[in-house]
């Protein structure tokens, strides 16, 4: 009887491992062929190079580099904010907080990743926009600062997660070799606990940017939607997914090629994701082969 459990949960395992793979198949495939689509018609030249995005307009140009420069700005801001707050977060659970407090207070900080991404993106245009704009007269209704600032404070509780799971897995053996040669207990945690534990940092900051900038309805409702090639975070901005949320909405007429615009910004937005994710998974073998 034992055995034919074991025989069904193995198949059952295995057809979720399946599901699994070619869900993620067949989204690439959707992607890739209307990206294709798309690319046969606009000169992949000019889609990199170009820099106005204007495929709604009736004078079209096809550039994704406004948008680009859209996502890579929401998305370092927002690891500004979160790195160096997530972080001490980590180290302060992992190496001063009683456990008790920790037990406690690392539920609650996972919290802040519960709250639905469209009430950040409302706290950050009728909040936190008008109380910059009381230090920074020049900043628009509609920015990349709010809204990256509102998208670090969602993606803290990634760093802080993953990076106290990663000092905690230093075995407590490399602390009581630095105490013993009259480090500090500060000196210990930077010097030691940090850098043993750095890859798991590493990849939790990885992780953290890709959900960055796959992140839709904060810079859908906080950001703007004028796509423009600009490092200025105080005026309005397009990224990647709020386009693609834009196109979505239904006032695009289907198989034309201003609709087939949301996959080749989909594939792209994908594509640098995997990059992320590949890096990431590289790192952790990298270094955990480097400790064996």
């Amino acid at each position: 009887m034992n055995k034919y459990k074991e025989i069904v949960i193995e198949k059952f395992l295995l057809l979720s491992t399946l599901i699994t793979i070619l869900t993620t198949v067949g989204i690439v495939l959707v992607l890739a062929i209307e990206a294709f689509k798309f690319f046969s018609e606009v000169s992949i030249f000019d889609f990199f190079t170009d820099t106005e995005w204007t495929p709604l307009f009736t004078q079209k140009h096809y550039g994704i580099m406004p948008l680009l420069s859209g996502t890579f700005i929401t998305s370092f801001i927002a690891i500004a904010v979160a790195l160096p707050i997530g972080l001490t977060i980590a180290i302060y659970l992992s190496e001063y907080a009683p456990k008790k407090f920790r037990a406690y207070i690392k539920p609650g900080l996972e919290l802040l990743a519960a709250v639905p991404t469209v009430v950040y993106g409302f706290f950050a245009l009728t909040v936190v926009t008008p109380f910059l704009q009381q230090f920074i007269p020049g900043l628009s209704g509609f920015n990349s600062l709010s809204a990256g600032i509102v998208m670090g404070i969602m993606i803290i509780p990634i760093i802080s997660s993953l990076s106290e799971d990663a000092l905690n897995a230093v075995p407590y053996s490399l602390r009581e070799a630095a105490y013993g040669m009259g480090s500090t207990r500060l000196q210990t945690a930077l010097k030691v606990t940090v850098k043993a534990a750095s890859s798991g940092i590493v990849v939790s900051v990885i992780l953290a940017i890709s959900r960055a900038i796959g992140e839709t309805m904060i810079v859908a409702i906080a950001a703007g939607q004028q796509p423009r090639l600009t490092m200025n975070p105080l005026v309005p901005i397009e990224t990647l997914t709020a386009y693609i949320v834009q196109v979505s909405l239904g006032d695009v007429q289907h198989n034309s090629i201003e609709y087939r615009t949301i996959f080749a910004a989909g594939i792209t937005l994908f594509v640098f994701t995997f990059i992320l994710n590949s890096v990431s998974h590289w790192v952790k073998t990298k270094y955990r082969e480097a400790y064996e």
